[in-house]
């Protein structure tokens, strides 16, 4: 089954009215997900006007997913910056996105929870899914309510996808988020792959599982990822706006 035999529109968070649009993120699920998952994720950057597009798995159907980004990419309604925000095989297939035709249309890079493995183990109990996903009680009776695929985390990941995800050469600023306890991709796993990128930031969240961008600190999370379209609009690169002159004892 395609996800198009599965009718998964792309879904949309706008700013609130009187606000100017401050730019685009296209967000990018990872295996088994809907992207109605990250309704909180959108309506919190979309509160802070940026507009928020959410795509369907590219795990499922990656030739419908390319599509639908290449046509919100080509929409002219959706301003720059335009940013990819992927999260598990979304964040590999972000970079992908990056390195192919469509990147001279991608400005950044957000990656959550990036795969450094093609192989996630074993399924074992739908709890256990849970627990490796997020510990936020929210999110945990979200994806239970969902019809996600259980299971689908320790699917292996499409052969050719760590190879062709290479952060080598892409020079686009790219933010990498991960949960400093993902037990689906280890934190000291992905190190490498951030460190041959030219332009890459990556930030742990203390005791972050794999869906860092909806586990419990999703709001320090969320925060991260504004300060960094922040940067991204101001042409400021890696170099943080606030900057810290004094902290006491």
């Amino acid at each position: 089954m395609t996800l198009a035999d599965q009718d998964v529109p792309v879904i949309a968070w706008d700013e609130p009215d009187g606000l100017i649009p401050r730019g685009t993120v296209v967000v990018i699920p990872g295996r088994g997900e809907l992207p109605a998952v990250y309704e909180r994720f959108g309506r919190r950057l979309s509160s802070d006007a940026y507009r928020v597009r959410a795509v369907a798995d590219p795990a499922v159907d990656a030739e419908l997913v390319r599509g639908q980004i290449s046509g919100l990419l080509a929409d002219s309604s959706l301003p720059a910056p335009r940013v990819l925000a992927g999260s598990d095989t979304g964040a590999l297939f972000a970079i992908m996105l990056a390195r192919s035709g469509l990147g001279a249309d991608v400005d950044a890079l957000v990656l959550a929870g990036l795969p450094a493995t093609p192989q996630a183990g074993s399924a074992g109990t739908w709890e256990a899914e849970l627990n490796a996903r997020t510990f936020c009680p929210t999110h945990r009776g979200r994806l239970t309510a969902s019809p996600l695929r259980r299971g689908a985390l320790y699917e292996p990941i499409p052969a050719d996808w760590l190879e062709r995800a290479d952060l080598g050469g892409l020079r686009v600023p790219i933010l990498g988020i991960h949960g400093s306890d993902d037990p689906i991709s280890p934190l000291g796993q992905v190190r490498d792959r951030y460190a041959a990128a030219l332009s890459a930031e990556l930030v742990s969240i203390t005791a972050g599982r794999h869906d860092v961008l909806n586990d419990q600190p999703h709001r320090t999370v969320a925060a991260v990822v504004v300060l960094f379209l922040e940067r991204i609009r101001q042409d400021a690169g890696p170099r943080p706006i606030a900057v810290s002159e004094h902290r006491g004892r």
